[in-house]
């Protein structure tokens, strides 16, 4: 009719370029999230690892506390007044600088 047969057939799109969009996307989710969260996981199991007796640390709590004991899965922490509390070594979220908490 209008359109002749040839026409039609090279109509087809590359196969390719149809996949492009969803390569374009993926690389840009690995590059945005992906990637830079396998990096936090590995520097907070890096600093978990890295926790001795006398660190001062913050737990996934919020509690305060300098380190007076280390198991392997478990560390006893000095929260005041004599105080010591047992944690999970994987809630401690944050080791701070020597000599943060004075009132301990």
């Amino acid at each position: 009719m209008l359109i002749s047969p040839a026409y039609a057939a090279d109509a087809q799109p590359d196969p390719i370029m149809s996949f492009l969009p969803l390569i374009v996307l993926f690389a840009l989710f690995y590059f945005m999230i992906i990637r830079p969260q396998m990096k936090r996981t590995k520097d907070q199991k890096k600093m978990q690892e890295g926790i001795a007796k006398g660190d001062e640390v913050i737990t996934a709590g919020g509690q305060l506390g300098k380190v007076v004991k280390i198991t392997e899965q478990y560390i006893t922490l000095d929260i005041g007044g004599g105080v010591e509390s047992h944690f999970q070594r994987g809630g401690v979220q944050t080791v701070l600088p020597k000599g943060t908490i004075k009132d301990l």
